[in-house]
């Protein structure tokens, strides 16, 4: 048996990012990183990268190819404050998924690791306006 198949398929991959994404709407560092207005296509392709790393459907290759993650974040702020509230929002989906205490340690493990990993900068956060249009470039697309 597969980690996907053992955590419960792609139920529980869809649970997890769907409590994920559902912090970042209101995240005011990571939100912006998102063009579209629905979270929806973003969502989807995490989804789909999550379910074929652990053993479930290879969507994700077949609609983006390789998942070169260092260089599609590469556009991407991601500095230490990024990648911090990313894993904040992660380990909420992750306590609301209520995986066994194994499998929980495990899906931390790599996403601790990867978005440590992910990190491009020390720059400070730039300051992000109310205004959307007033928002600075923090690349725009996933």
């Amino acid at each position: 048996m597969t980690f996907y198949e053992e955590v419960g398929g792609h139920e529980t991959f869809d649970r997890i990012v769907k409590v994920f994404y559902r912090e970042v709407a209101d995240d005011p560092v990571l939100r912006p990183m998102y063009p579209e207005e629905d979270l929806g296509p973003a969502a989807d392709r995490l989804r789909w990268f999550f379910e074929q790393y652990w053993g479930g459907p290879s969507t994700y290759q077949e609609k983006r190819g390789h998942p070169r993650l260092r260089m599609r974040h590469v556009a991407f702020h991601v500095n230490p404050d990024a990648r911090d509230r990313w894993l904040t929002h992660m380990r909420t989906a992750l306590d609301e998924a209520q995986l066994s205490p194994m499998h929980d340690a495990i899906f931390w493990e790599y996403v601790d690791r990867a978005a440590h990993a992910l990190v491009n900068t020390f720059e400070p956060t730039p300051a992000i306006g109310p205004d959307p249009q007033q928002r600075p470039d923090l690349g725009l697309s996933h």
